[in-house]
């Protein structure tokens, strides 16, 4: 890739970690040899190629049955990290609906925002899920957190429909 403008390589770089590729190096990455990664190696790629780079894919396979198990678990490992950050991200949701109940805020504007933020913690999940090819011990736990997530933001959704459709009378 030619070193000005950045911005073409970041562009790269983005979509290879977007799909989960692991760097193994100096503009050297990896991604197991499965279908949900050909789109994502595709754009990146036409990227490559639109920015006036070159890029080179290869089907590569370990010299050893150690090299195949040291990439899955450092893809494992890679997996791990995203999983962890979507389980603290579960909890940011959580405090934050905690918050809204304890100081009352039942608006519908609120309720908006917050099913905003569901919906964003369930994509991430699906492409987690997706690309998550070894199944990283995280996984299970995450998949009951979301669900978790997504039982509180109903909780809080009855709570908004309460306030306003269901306040005393002296106060319509």
């Amino acid at each position: 890739m030619p070193a000005e403008p950045s911005r073409h390589r970041v562009a790269v770089w983005r979509e290879l970690r977007r799909i989960g590729a692991l760097s193994l190096g100096q503009g050297v990455w990896a991604v197991p040899d499965v279908p949900v990664f050909a789109a994502g190696i595709a754009r990146a790629l036409t990227l490559s190629e639109q920015a006036g780079g070159q890029a080179l894919t290869l089907n590569a396979a370990g010299r050893s049955p150690q090299d195949a198990s040291r990439f899955r678990a450092m893809f494992t490992a890679a997996r791990s990290e995203d999983w962890s950050e979507f389980l603290a991200d579960c909890g940011k949701f959580e405090e934050e609906l905690a918050k809204e109940i304890r100081i009352a805020k039942f608006t519908l504007a609120e309720l908006e925002e917050e099913e905003q933020s569901l919906e964003r913690l369930r994509r991430w999940h699906r492409d987690l899920m997706a690309r998550d090819v070894f199944g990283a011990p995280e996984a299970a736990a995450a998949s009951k957190r979301l669900k978790e997530c997504a039982a509180a933001c109903e909780d809080y959704a009855e709570r908004v429909f309460r306030a306003l459709h269901l306040a005393p009378e002296e106060d319509r």
